[in-house]
């Protein structure tokens, strides 16, 4: 698992300077409205190709690696998505002028028609990403993943320089999604036509508690904009918004990329009766995102001076935003880390309570605190609400594997974020700098954790085995 998660990493990390430079590039050809159509209506139409595959991408990847043989599963749950993304792309196609019209926007209304072309292609790919895990087959999902992240900014600059604005970043974000399906279909080719038989009960077993759960966290990922749009904010206040949201995105991939993997290593794990491995696995994966705190601490010490370095002084005022929006990542990772456990544990109803109470309790904080304090309001009900639904994992793995994150991981973590957030505020750095200032605190923050004795030597043995073999290769 440390190998392939090392692998999917790498590739996930081509996100850094290909999404930073994406970004910096739209935000100075497009501005602050021209960005945030763009941002909303990549935001709403990601909120719908995302929920789809969510239902089906967690009950796939344990069935598929369970399997003796992944064909018959494979081909339904690729024909399941198919049939589910094209109907999508319909609707939306319809409902596209209604929607931009009542979110304030009638521009809006084209772009989403033409990432409606979209959702189908990205039904397809997500059936091929979720086999490929699920088969072991994680080299080739990095793979596909870089395929994807070095066309998508290839593919933005050309056609937006070509004159195409907003639809010349959809459209290559399109491309983008062409090429990560033809490589990955290259790898895995399950049956799109063919009938194989697979038993749909065992699958909507899975996928009918995991609706939900997915269909609430997708509506929470995006409703801080479109409440903040809904609720008096301009289209420069969302193209705001969607630039903070934009560099936490970053962080939240990375980890995002490695939850998949820890599904289909625990389900292996479950299914052969090593449940020894599996808790320590477990546990271990949520200990992971607890250390990842001092990052975030070191992100609000030097906000502005990253959003000035990849956004330009115009979008200046989303470093704040940035700084509160870092923790709501950190708490939606470890939310994600504690459903893919219960749902290998085959607990699946139970990652329905994580995300329950998020909802209704951050509609509630956004019509409060949005008409007050505008985007910062926003920021602040979406982060509280993420600790809720963090808390709410914790103790669902708590109770049925008996497993946490340490309690001695979380205080040297605790020790280490105020030695970040004291070495980035007192190093003020100009321009790319900034980039010198991250590796190094980064680095410090490393060697901090290594002097507190948070890593044993074995598991500093298996990273740097895991490193070395992916040299090798």
């Amino acid at each position: 698992m440390l190998d392939g998660t090392v692998r999917v990493l790498l590739a996930e990390a081509l996100i850094v300077p290909t999404g930073l430079l994406a970004a910096a590039f739209l935000t100075r050809r497009l501005g602050p409205e021209g960005f945030g159509l763009f941002t909303l209506a990549v935001s709403l139409v990601s909120w719908i190709e995302a929920t789809m595959p969510a239902v089906f991408g967690r009950a796939t990847i344990k069935l598929v690696g369970e399997a003796d043989d992944w064909r018959p599963v494979g081909g339904l749950v690729t024909r399941l998505h198919l049939l589910a993304s094209v109907a999508i792309a319909i609707l939306l196609w319809l409902l596209a002028s209604p929607i931009a019209t009542s979110l304030g926007e009638p521009a809006l209304a084209p772009y989403l028609q033409l990432l409606a072309v979209e959702i189908p292609l990205l039904g397809l790919t997500a059936a091929h990403r979720h086999i490929l895990i699920g088969v072991g087959g994680f080299r080739e999902r990095a793979l596909a993943v870089a395929a994807r992240r070095v066309s998508r900014l290839l593919f933005i600059v050309v056609l937006v320089e070509l004159g195409l604005s907003v639809s010349g970043a959809i459209l290559g974000s399109i491309g983008a999604t062409l090429v990560e399906l033809a490589v990955s279909r290259y790898y895995v080719r399950p049956p799109l036509l063919r009938y194989a038989h697979f038993p749909a009960r065992r699958l909507w077993s899975y996928v009918k508690p995991l609706l939900l759960f997915a269909v609430l966290r997708r509506a929470y990922d995006r409703l801080d904009l479109f409440a903040l749009t809904a609720l008096g904010g301009t289209a420069a206040q969302a193209g705001l918004y969607g630039a903070a949201q934009s560099l936490t995105g970053t962080p939240s991939s990375l980890v995002a990329s490695s939850q998949p993997l820890l599904l289909a290593t625990l389900s292996r794990l479950l299914s052969v009766g090593d449940s020894a491995a599996a808790n320590q696995i477990a546990r271990d994966a949520m200990r992971a995102i607890v250390l990842l705190l001092p990052f975030a601490a070191m992100t609000v010490g030097m906000a502005s001076e990253v959003v000035a370095l990849v956004f330009g002084d115009a979008f200046a005022a989303a470093a704040p935003l940035l700084a509160i929006l870092i923790f709501r990542t950190l708490g939606m990772a470890l939310l994600g880390v504690t459903a893919s456990i219960l749902t290998a544990a085959g607990r699946p109803g139970l990652t329905v309570a994580l995300t329950a109470p998020m909802l209704p309790l951050a509609i509630g904080g956004h019509l409060l605190l949005i008409p007050w304090l505008g985007p910062i309001g926003a920021a602040l009900v979406t982060t509280f609400g993420a600790g809720i639904g963090l808390l709410g994992g914790v103790l669902a793995v708590h109770r049925v594997l008996g497993v946490a994150p340490p309690a001695a991981t979380l205080a040297r973590s605790l020790a280490v974020c105020g030695l970040a957030y004291a070495l980035t505020v007192a190093w003020p750095t100009p321009d790319l700098w900034v980039l010198v200032k991250l590796v190094l605190v980064g680095l410090a923050i490393l060697v901090s954790f290594v002097l507190l004795g948070e890593f044993s030597r074995r598991e500093l043995g298996a990273l740097s085995s895991a490193l070395g073999h992916r040299t090798r290769a």
